[in-house]
């Protein structure tokens, strides 16, 4: 993720798509990590004792065979196999010097998870070496869960086979949509074809978990076209959906075409529009059985299709980052590694640090941090944070949740509060109220 503004939602997403980031990932806000906090990483993994939650690994794959026009994540279309070759090997040095901090020392990830860019870029033997290399230093066999970012383009039988075999359970395959003009304007490198053959070819390998990423909202979106794309899905009857509402983040090639073109409001769906069409979305995949946990996702079985990855991060879980512009938290500690391709190789390579900014979180950060996004699976329990936290939300936030519950946006169902399906749908535009004095209207970059 590289530098982007946040417009405060719950004013802005009301109409119009205007240009910044609405969906918080993340507490506090990026904007307010530093440099001056970057010493307490190291203070951390040279703690005396080891941690005690769950471990995570996120590993960030940043090539990709074309960027998409939406796409605001740090990712490069011009290396060669030199330049892969020398990005491995620096995240495999990166884990070593994590291996051997004392604070993860005996500890073992309980989810795994590679992100882009295009993890699915590497080829087969990159990525078995990839991952040999990465349980020998430190081991995945308690991973409940491992999850694969694929672009469908990149697949054949062949790479997903290697795929299958290195443990992963959680295969998430970047659809974004079903019409082959959609996914050319829009920047997209693959094809409709190459979606359905992919598909076919994991599910023929038995994958545990296979995921579809859609987008609503998309440049020349259109009802019509939606629609269509909900009916391809039902047809492929994915394990879990995953559907995003489109934004446009300043350093978009959307963004830069608005900003030649002297444009204020994106070139894409409005606001409403796209609630509407993953309302329409979520009640379809109702319909034929599935369950909506979270804002953005459906599953067809909740009882055994899980999202570890995010159910963990949500609960405060340490996750170490692995490659360039990745986030990572230990401890408490919020902390991003350094930005730029070469930068990052080459503090690797030299033995120089590669964390860009860190933030050392107070107790109440952590706890509004779960608070928040907790809420965007949609439900939360008070007893959760009595325990852990000891805070009683109701009492803390009563006047808040007295003006949800009159815009019926709240209801209590015992132990849990519960948010209804609209405010489900923009739930990202009423978490600010929920931020500290300090963070509001604060820049998200």
């Amino acid at each position: 993720m590289t530098e982007t503004k946040e417009i405060k939602p719950d004013r802005e997403t009301k109409e119009k798509t205007k240009v910044g980031n609405y969906f918080v990932s993340n507490y506090p806000p990026f904007s307010f990590w530093n440099e001056s906090d970057i010493p307490c990483v190291d203070s951390m993994l040279n703690s005396p004792s080891p941690g005690t939650e769950p471990l995570g690994i996120y590993y960030h794959v940043p090539f990709c065979r074309k960027r998409c026009h939406f796409c605001y994540f740090r990712v490069y279309t011009d290396k060669n196999s030199n330049d892969v070759r020398r990005y491995l090997s620096a995240t495999m040095k990166e884990l070593k010097n994590y291996a051997d901090a004392s604070y993860l020392q005996g500890r073992k990830p309980k989810f795994v998870y590679f992100g882009g860019g295009t993890p699915s870029y590497l080829s087969a033997q990159q990525l078995t070496d990839l991952t040999d290399q990465m349980k020998s230093i430190i081991p995945w066999d308690e991973a409940e869960e491992v999850t694969f970012e694929c672009e469908p383009g990149t697949l054949t039988e062949k790479k997903l086979e290697a795929i299958k075999n290195f443990g992963v359970t959680r295969l998430s395959l970047g659809v974004e949509n079903f019409d082959d003009h959609i996914l050319d304007i829009n920047g997209r490198a693959h094809r409709s074809g190459e979606v359905f053959k992919a598909y076919e070819f994991a599910r023929k390998l038995g994958f545990e978990n296979i995921n579809i990423d859609l987008i609503a909202g998309m440049l020349e979106e259109t009802d019509e076209n939606w629609s269509a794309c909900i009916d391809r899905t039902l047809e492929l009857e994915p394990d879990c959906v995953t559907i995003y509402q489109m934004e446009v983040p300043f350093n978009t090639t959307i963004y830069k075409n608005m900003k030649q073109e002297g444009k204020l409001s994106a070139p894409v769906a409005e606001w409403p529009k796209k609630r509407q069409w993953v309302s329409e979305a979520f009640a379809r995949l109702e319909e034929a059985g599935y369950t909506i946990t979270s804002t953005c996702t459906a599953v067809k079985n909740p009882a055994t299709t899980k999202f570890i990855y995010r159910d963990r991060l949500w609960a405060g879980a340490d996750m170490i980052a692995l490659g360039v512009a990745s986030f990572g938290h230990l401890g408490g500690i919020h902390y991003q590694n350094l930005t730029h391709f070469d930068q990052y190789c080459e503090a690797m390579e030299s033995d120089s640090p590669i964390i860009r900014r860190a933030l050392m979180t107070t107790e109440e950060e952590r706890f509004i941090r779960e608070f928040i996004l907790q809420w965007k699976i949609g439900k939360v329990s008070r007893s959760y944070f009595d325990k852990k936290f000891k805070i009683n939300v109701s009492e803390r936030y009563d006047k808040l949740f007295k003006r949800w519950k009159k815009a019926g946006d709240l209801v209590e169902n015992g132990d849990e509060l519960m948010l209804s399906r609209d405010a489900l749908l923009r739930v990202d535009s009423m978490l600010h109220d929920l931020f500290l004095p300090q963070h509001q209207d604060s820049r998200y970059v």
